[in-house]
């Protein structure tokens, strides 16, 4: 059971920072504003190290990762590029990180609970994953 916890959980986890990154991705070439586009770089920068942890953890259980599901990331694409083309392009890039720091949160606290049976590791790694969206949501704040 541990094991399945730790599995299932570290491959939500893996989507997770992919889809992260790609987020930041989609939005970080039409950002004006330096301090926001440095901002969002270091966020990326952070999303693909825990994706690297959280790879590690994967690959030391035997498992290859998990992709987003494709119908969210064309979503979450289409929506952002449509939003960039629309009014202040720093506040409408502040505006998805901040919906897609919630999703992120708000499923990864859910299967947090749900596998509270996985290793100690996986746990932390997510609580982490979590922390960072957080603090991205809150660090844009000031460009909406």
């Amino acid at each position: 059971m541990e094991n399945q916890d730790t599995l299932r959980l570290l491959r939500e986890c893996d989507a997770g920072a992919k889809m992260g990154v790609a987020s930041i991705d989609g939005v970080l070439e039409n950002v004006k504003n330096q301090e926001l586009h440095d901002l969002l770089a270091q966020s990326r920068k952070r999303h693909e190290q825990l994706g690297n942890r959280i790879m590690e953890l994967l690959s030391a259980l035997g498992d290859a990762g998990k992709e987003p599901p494709a119908m969210a990331k064309g979503m979450a694409a289409m929506k952002s590029g449509m939003k960039m083309m629309m009014g202040n392009p720093d506040q409408q890039a502040a505006d998805l990180i901040t919906d897609g720091c919630g999703m992120g949160v708000k499923s990864l606290s859910r299967y947090l609970n749900q596998y509270p049976n996985a290793q100690p590791q996986a746990q932390k790694v997510t609580r982490e994953l979590i922390g960072e969206e957080e603090s991205l949501a809150k660090d844009v704040r000031p460009y909406l």
